[in-house]
């Protein structure tokens, strides 16, 4: 099968994973995968050594203590692969190898170009805190909401990409915050996404997860709010434009209710108000225009491309004449 060949590399980043990168390697090469990239950021557990005896090939990540995080890590990774297509899971033991198959699939097939495992399709009791599971829908209702894609779980580390798509991508995120900026980029350059269904375990014992929930909820937060930037001009600009809008007009009311009722002038705050007021019109106009040309950019990016599809057929069709 092609998922036991070169053309199929599994990406694995890992932190302190001693307690389960062993099975995690050990499962993979089970399942068919001999070509199993280990890429740490500088674990003090013993975990490069227990990867590389169960036949992973082990890269350090640069920088110094925990590298320079996940996202970091996961960027290095692929500069290193030379595969066509890279599986991506975590070493904690929270994903199955068996699921690997599943993920690929729609890659190999040619149907999609990235594909994404959804936790919340099967995921084992105690897999995930009850406040992690809230903060999780939050975001992806949030992505949705900003960027008008559906990708199930975009907080998921059980990934399956072509390097062709991977290298269209702009990432930069340090940390968590790679898998919210994959999904952001599919949207972004319209590349082929399909969901896949898989099961997600709990941590096992003597195990410890590196995340921190409110810090890194909130930078993820910030990072799909952020990069809607060029995806959702208007939703960017928008949201800035009304609370200050919202908040002029609060002042505006106050500053009125004084007036009328108690003969009481705010100059100060009714110039701030009327201030307010304008910046927020002026930001929300600029987010209508931004949104009109990014949609007329994509209109024609869709010309071009359908141009170049018949064109290019045509000149097929006349080679084979």
């Amino acid at each position: 099968m092609a998922e036991t060949e070169d053309d199929v590399c599994v990406l694995v980043p890992t932190y302190n994973e001693a307690a389960t990168i062993g099975e995690v390697v050990s499962g993979l090469r089970d399942e068919g995968f001999e070509n199993v990239l280990v890429i740490d950021g500088h674990s003090t557990d013993g975990t490069r050594d227990i990867a590389a005896e169960h036949g992973a090939r082990v890269v350090l990540q640069t920088g110094t203590g925990r590298g320079s995080g996940k996202g970091e890590a996961v960027r290095e990774g692929v500069e290193r692969i030379d595969a066509e297509y890279v599986l991506m899971l975590d070493g904690d033991g929270t994903y199955r190898p068996e699921d690997a198959h599943a993920m690929l699939e729609p890659i190999l097939s040619g149907r999609a170009e990235h594909v994404v495992g959804d936790r919340f399709a099967d995921m084992e009791s105690g897999a995930m805190t009850r406040l992690n599971q809230f903060g999780n829908r939050v975001i992806n209702a949030g992505f949705r909401l900003v960027h008008r894609q559906d990708f199930g779980d975009i907080l998921s580390g059980y990934r399956a990409f072509t390097r062709e798509s991977f290298e269209l991508m702009s990432l930069s995120a340090e940390g968590f915050g790679i898998e919210t900026e994959l999904a952001v980029e599919c949207a972004r350059h319209d590349i082929t996404t399909e969901v896949v269904d898989i099961t997600y375990l709990a941590r096992p014992d003597g195990s410890d997860t590196n995340l921190r929930p409110f810090r890194d909820g909130g930078g993820i937060l910030l990072t799909v709010y952020l990069r809607s930037k060029t995806h959702n001009p208007l939703f960017y600009f928008g949201t800035v434009g009304g609370i200050l809008g919202a908040v002029g007009v609060g002042i505006a009311a106050y500053v009125g209710y004084e007036w009328f009722v108690n003969r009481v002038p705010h100059d100060v705050l009714a110039m701030l108000a009327g201030v307010l007021l304008l910046v927020g019109v002026q930001l929300a106009m600029f987010g209508v225009l931004a949104d009109t040309m990014v949609v007329l950019h994509r209109e024609q990016r869709t010309r071009i491309e359908r141009l170049a599809e018949e064109t290019g057929a045509d000149l097929s069709s006349e080679t084979e004449d």
